[in-house]
């Protein structure tokens, strides 16, 4: 796979190990005849390992032999998230350090959830770019104060806490961009 056909979400053979592309950026030359610059900041797939990648337009890597499946959580105990195949039902289990950082997002009835497979086994999860979560605390809104677009910490069901519009009240659904934990808009 060429350099410039690697978008997000790839997974490629980088050192003899799979890595998620999470981020591009190109960096056009600015001399005649230079070559373009691709960096890409990916994570390996197993260790969670951040990793730096520059290439030139007509360097390539390989595709990593890989899956995706869709899943849903089944429950999260002391150590483990356990989740459900979609396709055969049959259950994986990953650690809870493995997935940290995407547990404040995943909810039971969170559908476009994937896990990730390498070599038949369960090594990750890949989040929808969006989720819908319910606020479940946050300070009521003080009247007058709509003229300017000022914000307040809301905690949402999942513990996960974000700075939302004063308006939003408890109880609300929100949207949430995964990738930044960033308040996008009302549902």
């Amino acid at each position: 796979m060429l350099a410039k056909e690697i978008k997000p979400g790839s997974v490629v053979n980088y050192g003899d190990a799979p890595i998620i592309i999470e981020t591009v950026n190109v960096q056009s030359p600015s001399a005649r005849g230079a070559a373009t610059l691709y960096k890409f900041r990916g994570r390996h797939l197993v260790t969670g390992q951040k990793t730096d990648i520059t290439l030139k337009g007509t360097e390539s890597l390989d595709e990593a032999d890989f899956e995706r499946r869709a899943v849903n959580l089944m429950y999260a105990d002391a150590t483990h998230v356990h989740l459900l195949d979609q396709t055969d039902f049959n259950q994986h289990s990953l650690t809870l350090e493995e997935v940290a950082d995407q547990m404040p997002y995943v909810t039971e009835s969170l559908q476009g959830m994937m896990a990730l497979f390498y070599n038949g086994e369960c090594v990750g999860l890949q989040l929808p770019l969006t989720v819908e979560l319910t606020i479940t605390e946050c300070d009521p809104a003080v009247r007058g104060n709509s003229a300017t677009s000022r914000t307040k910490p809301a905690t949402l069901e999942t513990g996960l806490i974000v700075q939302v519009p004063e308006y939003l009240k408890q109880g609300e659904r929100i949207k949430v961009d995964t990738r930044t934990g960033d308040f996008l808009s009302r549902v």
